[in-house]
């Protein structure tokens, strides 16, 4: 009778020490979402007993119920010094030298390789345009067929006397600087003269002037900027060259711009717009040259330098998304 007795007693301890062990086992934890910062909230439903503390480690509890585990922070991409390794694949000869602005339009991730100060030669032919529509924007004016005509021209087929003459209409120097002091440029300073294609610039601030004719956050209105865009993606078969070398087939915008100095007997070769590239992704880009012995040198340098500043945001882009994905499956 008291082995009896015993014996249950013993199964009532066993069952009652196996039973915390039970309700934690059925303890049920399900991810119910993410922030855009990272940060995961899981719902703890437990039938009895407490929940495992591993479950969900480092979260605290809320009234809801709730518990916020800490945001796993991603490594900071550091894309200046991405784009300086990307541009040791590109090597300059003898005098050259080159100067690279990107930004990826999808991210909103930029970068800069080189700050030095370039003449612009018939990239500046933009800022021309920019300019005069600015000020037409101004006055609540339209453009005249006749400075249509010119615009047309200048920026299509780079006609320098179209762009000479809408540079006297524009107030030349003075005109092209305020405008630019508008449109956020910090280190363009216009040509002395005529002589608007000595027109100072660097690569930073022609991705400034790319943001005004492409971005949505532009002193330019809707109209202005898609009329330079159309002109920009109509370019002359002949000059189709430079940045477009960095895009998906001829999903491309662009201005060239070329210039041999008389007192050097140096080219200057630069390349701005926008491309679509390979990733599927819009940039903007601006590539700065100066010092090349022949136009053909030129334009081979700004077309390897297009090509490497796009490639190493793209793959950036790729090892970024291949992380977050691990991490999800994680």
């Amino acid at each position: 009778m008291e082995s009896s007795r015993a014996a249950r007693r013993n199964h009532r301890a066993r069952s009652s020490r196996r039973r915390p062990l039970l309700c934690t086992a059925l303890a049920s934890v399900a991810v119910v979402g993410a922030t855009a910062a990272g940060t995961v909230y899981v719902k703890a439903q437990a039938h009895t007993g407490p929940v495992s503390s591993s479950a969900a480690p480092s979260a605290s509890a809320s009234g809801s119920g709730e518990a916020t585990v800490e945001p796993v922070t991603q490594p900071t991409v550091d894309y200046d010094a991405l784009l300086a390794k990307a541009m040791t694949s590109v090597t300059p000869a003898g005098d050259q030298r080159v100067s690279v602005a990107v930004l990826d339009v999808d991210s909103g991730e930029s970068a800069t390789y080189g700050g030095a100060a370039f003449d612009t030669a018939s990239i500046v032919k933009v800022d021309i345009l920019a300019t005069l529509l600015l000020q037409a924007q101004d006055a609540d004016r339209q453009l005249t067929a006749t400075e249509e005509s010119y615009a047309t021209t200048m920026i299509e087929n780079s006609d320098n006397d179209s762009a000479s003459a809408l540079w006297d209409l524009i107030g030349e120097a003075d005109g092209l600087d305020a405008a630019n002091k508008t449109f956020g440029l910090t280190g363009t300073t216009g040509g002395d003269g005529p002589l608007w294609g000595l027109t100072q610039t660097t690569a930073a601030d022609q991705l400034t002037l790319l943001q005004q004719v492409f971005g949505d956050d532009s002193k330019l209105s809707s109209a202005s900027r898609s009329y330079i865009q159309g002109l920009m993606g109509q370019i002359e078969a002949d000059q189709q060259w430079g940045v477009s070398a960095a895009a998906d087939g001829s999903q491309w915008k662009l201005k060239n711009g070329w210039l041999a100095r008389s007192t050097t007997g140096l080219w200057d070769v630069n390349s701005i717009g926008r491309v679509t590239g390979t990733d599927g992704h819009e940039y903007l880009i601006a590539v700065l040259s100066k010092g090349s012995t022949t136009q053909a040198k030129g334009i081979s340098l700004i077309e390897a330098a297009a090509k490497a500043g796009v490639a190493a945001f793209a793959a950036s882009g790729s090892s970024t998304s291949a992380s977050a994905s691990a991490t999800a499956t994680d």
